[in-house]
């Protein structure tokens, strides 16, 4: 019995490292075919929080991740990215209030003034914000000006559904530290949230990866792209009050799926012009409904 015991164990852990290979020559695929279709969008923003009769303005540029969705260069970023502030707004307005704070003085106003997609060779494209969903967390950017040649781009039809314990490639675009070089890491499919809409969750050891990044099966597919789930009543925190966790504001990274993407995309490459931040999604209307149960 102890023979048989540790001749399977023996082949077990001699399988291990052949699927680790496997995963990582699967990445390294991945990361060829579509590391230009990840790209920086750098963001300069506009800031102003008014309360108990104390205003205070800033003007802040940050950086985040986008995804090239189309070769006219549509690409899409975290809403929340545009305006880091107002992830954390409703959350705290409704923690604030439950705590009886007067919250009707508070005032925040925010307003994107320049957007840049930055391409792998560092070509700077100035961008438009064309479509917003505050739902899904999604902001889709059109260039200014149509590219010269069509760029890389990730194919949203091609998509793929994933199970638990899947194992996930995730791309990402490092910052400007780092030369904004790419980089990927292998995840697994640790949950998956089928109401109201269907969305995937990585393990918190991957919450820190680049909202935008792209997620794909280890065959090349696209399951999803990595945006901000944000709860809509106020957010239990029985679980411990520490800001560097997500769970206590009511917010979590997800992956959102292809599917949910696309409908939005075709609205976007049909506007006409970029949609201001004070109106709804769209061209000039809210983006349709979901087909899903809400």
């Amino acid at each position: 019995m102890k023979r048989h015991f540790t001749l399977i164990l023996s082949m077990a852990l001699a399988a291990y490292p052949a699927r680790a290979d496997d995963a990582a020559k699967s990445g390294r695929v991945i990361l060829g075919k579509y590391q230009q279709a990840v790209v920086t969008v750098k963001l300069a923003i506009k800031q102003s929080i008014s309360m108990g009769g104390r205003d205070q303005k800033s003007d802040s540029k940050t950086e985040t991740t986008g995804t090239v969705i189309d070769p006219s260069g549509l690409t899409v970023v975290s809403l929340a990215t545009t305006d880091p502030s107002s992830a954390m707004k409703d959350t705290y307005t409704r923690a604030m209030a439950a705590r009886g704070a007067d919250m009707s003085q508070f005032k925040f106003e925010s307003e994107l003034t320049d957007v840049k997609i930055v391409l792998t060779d560092g070509t700077e494209i100035p961008a438009e914000v064309v479509l917003r969903d505050k739902d899904l967390d999604l902001a889709y950017l059109r260039p200014s000006d149509k590219p010269a040649k069509p760029l890389p781009f990730v194919d949203l039809t091609k998509d793929a559904k994933a199970q638990i314990l899947d194992e996930v490639i995730v791309v990402n675009r490092l910052n400007q530290v780092a030369n904004r070089v790419p980089a990927i890491s292998i995840g697994r499919i640790e949950a998956i949230v089928d109401k109201p809409r269907t969305f995937y969750v990585l393990g918190q050891s991957m919450w820190g990866y680049a909202l935008g990044s792209p997620v794909f099966s280890l065959d090349g597919k696209l399951v999803g792209i990595l945006f901000l789930r944000s709860a809509k009543t106020q957010t239990d925190q029985s679980s411990g009050f520490m800001f560097s966790n997500l769970n206590v504001f009511g917010m979590m990274p997800i992956i959102l799926p292809a599917s949910d993407i696309v409908d939005g995309a075709k609205q976007a490459l049909e506007a006409k012009s970029p949609v201001p931040e004070e109106k709804p999604a769209t061209e000039e209307k809210a983006a349709p409904p979901s087909t899903k149960p809400k």
